[in-house]
């Protein structure tokens, strides 16, 4: 069996090549501004379906060039495509066949109020991660290595980790599972640091009442992003998304939250990830990101949540439940959403899309002033009906 999957991986490598002529391998490192892996070729108007952004440095095996990507062979039997401006040339330019990985060792830590997982590495490799539930767990596939893992340290100054193991699912393909102790996952960076990928796990917080959280809020669009327009008053969906955000502001502050951070609060141009770099730097403990939708079909209506991992699924389903309380149709709890900021996995987040600019009676209440405190009196109660379930 081994040797005809190797017979259709080496057929479908002579095929790929084909496409753009004779190319000879060579070996890269990640560079730039969060650079990602991709499934595919695939895209939509927000780029192709994304395994996960990955660290600067990672070394990777570049196979072929196709439509402004550069085909990565991350193992033996998986792929990855990635855009070209976050490849730059590694002058080495050679890497072993796979590499073996060390000890694990498993921390708290009180400065950075995370528990630390360590896998000692021979080499910076590539890797994906998802979150799982019922039961929460953290799982990251290694690529490009094999196991010399023969102890696993867990001390006692763990907070929110349960368990830390292994699995050599195959033969260059390692993965590390997290068994959390809470529910409600809270978010994890991923990153080397030194000879060892690090997992650094967000503990839920001591407190869970939403007055002792940081909280952030993302207008959406800005500056030269306008975004959508409305079809009868022109509303513009920069401008609005600004005013929800300080009507949720304001509301959030007259319920006692303190710590509130705000990615824009002027008409400012602000890079999606520019927002998500300063993001991971503050620290907040959600993130809300407010947008108005759009549709050439006129006749489409109502208010949406959306998430990229399943872990923050119940913030999105908690404000959408209270947002539906406006008498606003559902267009739906969307997950395995494509948009920027749901794509870190640092903090939980939900992307709301209020209304449709592109619908007449939705754009009649988006410019309402009462409806931006409405839509803000039911977000804040939708946080706190999530924080309450987490009890």
């Amino acid at each position: 069996m081994k040797t005809v999957l190797i017979g259709l991986f080496l057929a479908l490598a002579i095929s790929t090549s084909a496409q753009s002529g004779f190319y000879t391998p060579w070996i890269g490192r990640s560079t730039g501004k969060l650079p990602a892996l991709a499934y595919g070729l695939g895209e939509d108007r927000l780029g192709g379906a994304k395994m996960g952004y990955i660290d600067s440095n990672i070394a990777l095996r570049v196979m072929d060039t196709i439509k402004g990507m550069y085909l990565v062979q991350l193992s033996k039997f998986h792929q990855a495509f990635i855009e070209q401006q976050y490849v730059k040339t590694d002058s080495a330019n050679s890497l072993k066949p796979w590499y073996l990985t060390g000890s694990i060792s498993a921390k708290g830590d009180t400065t950075t109020d995370t528990d630390n997982i360590a896998v000692i590495m021979e080499e910076k490799l590539p890797y994906k991660s998802w979150m799982e539930i019922n039961p929460s767990k953290i799982v990251v596939d290694i690529y490009g290595v094999q196991s010399n893992t023969n102890w696993i340290t867990q001390l006692q100054t763990l907070k929110e980790v349960k368990n830390v193991y292994y699995q050599q699912v195959e033969d260059d393909v390692y993965r590390l599972i997290i068994e959390l102790k809470h529910q409600q996952h809270w978010g994890y960076s991923i990153s080397y640091i030194g000879r060892s990928l690090v997992v650094q796990v967000r503990r839920q917080p001591k407190l869970t009442d939403l007055k002792h959280l940081r909280i952030a809020i993302d207008a959406g669009h800005g500056g030269t992003n306008s975004g959508a327009t409305g079809i009868k008053a022109r509303a513009s969906e920069k401008l609005y998304t600004l005013r929800f955000a300080k009507a949720l502001q304001k509301q959030l502050k007259l319920k006692g939250v303190k710590d509130i951070i705000m990615t824009r609060t002027n008409d400012t141009t602000f890079d999606n990830k520019d927002r998500i770099l300063w993001l991971q730097e503050q620290k907040p403990d959600l993130v809300i990101s407010l947008h108005l939708n759009s549709s050439g079909n006129s006749a489409i209506n109502g208010t949406s949540t959306y998430y990229k991992h399943i872990g923050f699924r119940p913030l999105t389903t908690a404000i959408l439940k209270r947002m539906l309380e406006l008498n606003l149709n559902e267009f739906g709890n969307v997950g395995s959403f494509n948009f920027a900021l749901n794509s870190p996995t640092d903090f939980p987040n939900v992307l709301v899309e209020i209304a449709f600019l592109s619908n007449v009676a939705d754009e009649k209440k988006i410019i309402s002033t009462k409806f931006h405190t409405d839509v803000a009196t039911k977000i804040h109660l939708g946080l706190v009906d999530w924080l309450k379930n987490l009890k």
